[in-house]
């Protein structure tokens, strides 16, 4: 088992803390938060070792959990680095482009792992219809949340709209030609409500739409691609894959028919797959062990979030233009 430290004990700190402990591929050392009466709060509430510098936890790990605030991502990272350390760091991976590209090569350099938390790639949804997302050229997104005074700190982009991105990336398989971006502030002093369009080499148009300030929540996409419309629930953990073929000579009575102006008659028919239940935040982290252990690739590399947050900065620097 691999020994593991949380670096961060706030809302989601303590739900990595309580996976980790259960884990059956970790053994969950201990934590460190930087305030040190609620960390105390924490260590007796739930008697996790509370451990008073981040270099002490360092010295008894070999892998760190990093759930702080965006802002320290960065430098925590780097003393995981420079400790030799594997490190699985929330999303995004830091606050600014250049830090994530330097943290990429120190962690190369130093032959350590890191993981970054898009944890929407572990939905169970999304999985069950990844491998039938094949070459999409338009894709909408919406990402709505109640308020919630957490994350505020940073632009919607960051917050909500990055899960999208990087879900995105990770089925186009073309660069950004394009973005074209407008985003409002309503009660933060960061956008609060935003819209992108983003555009690929390919062809492909992705149309993203995130708000922290809405009545009920959502986290919908969908996927069309020829002959094929593919929506994804991640909120209610649901899917539709929609398909089109060439109608037959004698198609069924209760077949559904559409024909063009043109003649061309197609099928439309349902292929819909079924979605396994899983903890998406545990199945992050126990595959990162699994990438550690057998040193094969992790899920979401550090290049890949990287590139998830170089498509938000460049979705926030639109806002300006």
């Amino acid at each position: 088992m691999l020994k593991v430290g949380v670096l961060g004990a706030g809302h989601l700190g303590k739900i990595h803390l309580r996976l980790l402990n259960q884990s059956e591929k970790y053994e969950l050392v201990g934590f460190y938060d930087a305030n040190e009466k609620y960390a105390e709060e924490v260590a007796e509430e739930f008697n996790y070792k509370n451990f008073k510098t981040i270099d002490a936890l360092l010295q008894e790990v070999d892998v760190i959990d990093i759930v702080t605030p965006t802002l320290s991502h960065y430098n925590t990272a780097v003393k995981a680095v420079e400790a030799g350390k594997h490190f699985f760091v929330e999303k995004p991976i830091t606050n600014t482009v250049e830090e994530a590209e330097q943290l990429t090569k120190m962690a190369k350099a130093k032959g350590v792992k890191g993981q970054v938390g898009h944890v929407e790639r572990f939905n169970p949804a999304f999985q069950a219809v990844n491998d039938k997302i094949d070459h999409p050229m338009f894709i909408e997104a919406h990402r709505l949340a109640e308020f919630n005074p957490r994350g505020t700190d940073v632009p919607v982009v960051l917050d909500l709209m990055i899960h999208d991105i990087d879900a995105i990336l990770s089925v186009v398989k073309s660069k950004v030609k394009k973005v074209n971006a407008s985003g409002v502030s309503v009660i933060s002093d960061t956008p609060d409500i935003a819209n992108a369009r983003i555009e690929f080499e390919n062809g492909c148009v992705a149309n993203l739409t995130a708000s922290r300030i809405s009545l009920k929540n959502m986290r919908k996409s969908r996927f069309f691609q020829r002959d094929a419309y593919i929506s994804v629930d991640f909120l209610e953990k649901k899917c539709e894959v929609v398909k089109m073929k060439d109608a037959p000579q004698q198609p069924d009575e209760f077949a559904m028919i559409l024909q063009n102006a043109e003649g061309v008659k197609k099928q439309i028919y349902f292929d819909n797959p079924e979605v396994d239940e899983n903890n998406a935040i545990l199945d992050e982290l126990e595959t990162f062990a699994d990438a550690i252990n057998h040193n094969t690739t992790p899920i979401v590399t550090l290049e890949q979030g990287t590139e998830a947050l170089r498509v938000a900065k460049m979705v926030i620097d639109s806002f300006d233009k």
